[in-house]
C-alpha cells in the first residue's frame, strides 16, 4: 500500500511539474528529430523509468527467490 501511495505522490508532482512546463521541445537522435511538448517528453521519461524500476525489481526478487530455494534443498 505505501508504495502505491508513493508511486501517485511523484506521478502527481510530474504531472504538476509536466504542465507548468509545456513548451514545445526538439528532440534529436542521431537522424531522427521530433518537436513535441516538454510535459510529454518528462511524463514519457518518468513512466518509462517507473516501468524500467519495477521490470528491474521483479527480475531480482525472482533471482534471489530461486537462490533461496537452491539454499533450502541443499540443507535437505
Amino acid at each position: 500500500m505505501p508504495i502505491i501511495v508513493l508511486l501517485l505522490v511523484i506521478i502527481i508532482l510530474v504531472s504538476v511539474f509536466s504542465v507548468q512546463n509545456a513548451v514545445p521541445v526538439t528532440l534529436s537522435f542521431i537522424l531522427w528529430r521530433l518537436e513535441a511538448s516538454l510535459a510529454i517528453v518528462i511524463f514519457l521519461s518518468v513512466i518509462t523509468g517507473l516501468i524500467t524500476g519495477i521490470i528491474i525489481a521483479i527480475l531480482v526478487r525472482r533471482k534471489l527467490s530461486a537462490k533461496k530455494e537452491t539454499s533450502e534443498d541443499a540443507r535437505h
